[in-house]
């Protein structure tokens, strides 16, 4: 059986980070676990640490994911670990974080999965409102920014800001760098950090402003929240 796109590896975990715009030390605790104080502590997305610093197109979507909530709540994203563990069981996917399975058919098993792990309602992926079972607002805030494969499959590709803008990433383009019509968003921000203007810089790749605009935007929004996720 070949790889599939969630095994991918697509990053180092220093490239992860900068894309994500989290600190590198941070994703790696998510990822593959961290020791601090004489306690270890175990990764929320791999189901043990490996000590591998190459992150695949799963393991960076996941921790997308967790990325919403850490930003939404700024709490411990530890006590999701036995909520990754039952959907990966249950759902038979290594990565139920980055598969349609748990945000659009399998809502249910996720509320019991929950109410078994006990979570905080903060780091619920669902709940009930108005007497249905719809996505908390970190899970669906996530979903708007993601592709699913056909069928309620994996995510295929991300959209960091919404997608209705034009900066998108793919594993299978530009090695998962973001990019703009097929231009890294990072050489498009070099250039107009180096002083050539938005007009200049889209004539020369020959894109929309738009687009020079908004791979300017995601790389000024990342930069400056490398430290605070």
């Amino acid at each position: 059986m070949g790889i599939t796109v969630v095994d991918r590896e697509v990053y180092s975990m220093s490239e992860a980070a900068r894309v994500l715009g989290v600190r590198t030390a941070r994703l790696r605790g998510w990822i593959d676990g961290y020791s601090r104080g004489g306690s270890d502590y175990e990764p929320v997305i791999r189901p043990e640490r490996t000590g591998e610093d190459a992150v695949t197109w799963g393991e960076f979507v996941e921790a997308g994911y967790l990325r919403e909530y850490r930003i939404r709540h700024r709490v411990s994203l530890q006590r999701l670990r036995p909520v990754v563990q039952l959907l990966r069981e249950r759902l038979g996917v290594p990565y139920p974080l980055a598969h349609a399975k748990p945000y659009v058919a399998n809502r249910e098993l996720v509320l019991e999965v929950q109410d078994e792990t006990g979570i905080d309602r903060e780091l619920a992926m669902v709940v009930i409102r108005n007497g249905q079972l719809v996505l908390a607002p970190g899970a669906a805030a996530f979903v708007e920014k993601v592709e699913f494969a056909p069928g309620d499959g994996e995510v295929l590709r991300v959209y960091p800001d919404d997608k209705s803008s034009p900066v998108v990433i793919d594993p299978l383009r530009s090695f998962g760098a973001p990019v703009v019509h097929g231009i890294r968003t990072e050489n498009l921000y070099d250039l107009f950090a180096a002083g050539d203007s938005v007009a200049e810089i889209a004539n020369g790749y020959d894109i929309a402003v738009a687009g020079v605009e908004a791979a300017i935007r995601y790389e000024s929004r990342i930069n400056g929240q490398e430290t605070a996720a």
